[in-house]
Order: C-alpha cells, then sequence, then structure tokens
C-alpha cells in the first residue's frame, strides 16, 4: 500500500479525470443541439466521432479505480468515493452517447426542410447542461444539499418534454407529410430528456460519497 499522502494524489486525480470527462461530456451536449438547431451537418459528424474519445476516458478511469480498490484497499468514504467515481464516468459517458445519438438522428432528415424553429428543445439542453456542471460541483465539494437541488430541476426538463411532445403530436395530426421529421426531433427531445435522468443519477452518487446512504432522490426532495 502506498503512503496515505500518495494516495490522496490519486484521489485527486480521480477527480481531475472526472472533471475532464464533464467538460467533454458538456461540449459534446452543447455541440449537439448546436448541430440540430443550426442544421450543422460537419457538426454532428465531429461529436458522432469524438464519441470514442469520452469512452476512452470511461475505461481509463475505471481501471484507475479498479487498480486503487486492489492496491489500496481503501475503507468507508475512501471506498465510496472510488465507487461513486466509477458510476459517475458511466453516467457521463451515457449522456455523451445520447448527444451523439442527438447527432445521428439529426444527420438522418439533414437533407430535409426544417420542420420549425427550435424554442423549447434548446432550453431543454440548456437546463441539462446546468444541471450537470451542478452535479460535478456538488461531486467535488460533497454538497449533498446542492446535488439535491439539482437533481428537483429534472422537472424543468419533463415539463419542457411535454411541451415539444404536444407540439410535434399536432404537427403530425394536422400535415401526416411532417411525421418522419416531427418523429426525429421527438427522438432528440427525449435524449435531453434522458441527460437530465442522468444528471440525477449522478446526484444520487454524490449523496452516496458523502453520505453512504445509495437511494432514488424523489422529485420532492428538491431543495428550493
Amino acid at each position: 500500500m502506498a503512503p496515505r499522502s500518495v494516495f490522496d494524489r490519486q484521489l485527486q486525480e480521480l477527480c481531475d479525470d472526472v472533471l475532464r470527462m464533464g467538460s467533454m461530456t458538456d461540449t459534446a451536449i452543447s455541440c449537439a443541439i448546436q448541430a440540430l438547431v443550426r442544421r450543422d451537418a460537419m457538426l454532428a459528424r465531429q461529436i458522432i466521432a469524438d464519441d470514442a474519445k469520452i469512452n476512452a476516458v470511461r475505461f481509463n478511469v475505471e481501471k484507475h479505480c479498479l487498480k486503487l480498490i486492489a492496491c489500496q484497499q481503501p475503507a468507508a468514504h475512501d471506498l465510496r468515493f472510488i465507487l461513486a467515481v466509477m458510476n459517475i464516468v458511466l453516467e457521463l459517458e451515457r449522456i455523451a452517447d445520447h448527444a451523439a445519438g442527438i447527432a445521428s438522428s439529426f444527420l438522418r432528415v439533414a437533407d430535409q426542410p426544417s420542420l420549425k424553429p427550435l424554442t423549447d428543445l434548446p432550453r431543454m439542453g440548456k437546463v441539462s447542461q446546468e444541471m450537470l456542471r451542478g452535479s460535478l460541483d456538488a461531486f467535488i465539494f460533497e454538497d449533498t444539499v446542492q446535488a439535491l437541488h439539482v437533481a428537483g430541476r429534472d422537472q424543468e426538463v419533463n415539463q419542457l418534454y411535454r411541451q415539444v411532445f404536444r407540439e410535434l403530436l399536432s404537427f403530425m395530426i394536422e400535415d401526416p407529410t411532417t411525421v418522419t421529421r416531427a418523429m426525429h426531433l421527438l427522438f432528440c427531445a427525449h435524449k435531453v430528456e434522458r441527460i437530465a435522468d442522468r444528471v440525477t443519477n449522478i446526484c444520487e452518487q454524490v449523496v452516496f460519497a458523502a453520505t453512504g446512504r445509495m437511494e432514488e432522490i424523489p422529485s420532492e426532495a428538491a431543495v428550493k
């Protein structure tokens, strides 16, 4: 086993890796929404290509975590922290997958005219990004109050998703020729909604790392 000072430095490296992966994931979300709004096929393809880099970071972090568990035999808070890191990087990788999914869906209809100016869907993306950044801040500072507040914002994204769903449904009912484009937009909105759900999972890991409680955060637990 390495001295405590070395172990602390290794834990800090895990923090740094989580933040680096979080930044990459945040960029993927931002670019996916931009590609959709600006109808930028080149940017969409770049998002899909860059997804492999995010996957690689996840696997490297997981290997680092497993090595620390095997070599340092951490207990209590240190073990919870490492396990939380493993779960958080998994959630970040899945979030990046959702961003790549948005890009892929856009590319399937990129040669068709835009169905409508996008308003609520970009708002969903903005809130989801704010949630992601807030959840990572909560993780670094072990701030369970902030984690609960961030998780509560999932309701904002859900409300926007319902608005997008109703609007796109009305398009499809009124004009069947819009079905394909509307369905792809609905798929993108669902991906953003899932991003917010996965950020909530990150918040649950923050609570676990800080307190040892492993439980779902109900929406009514949000700190207003």
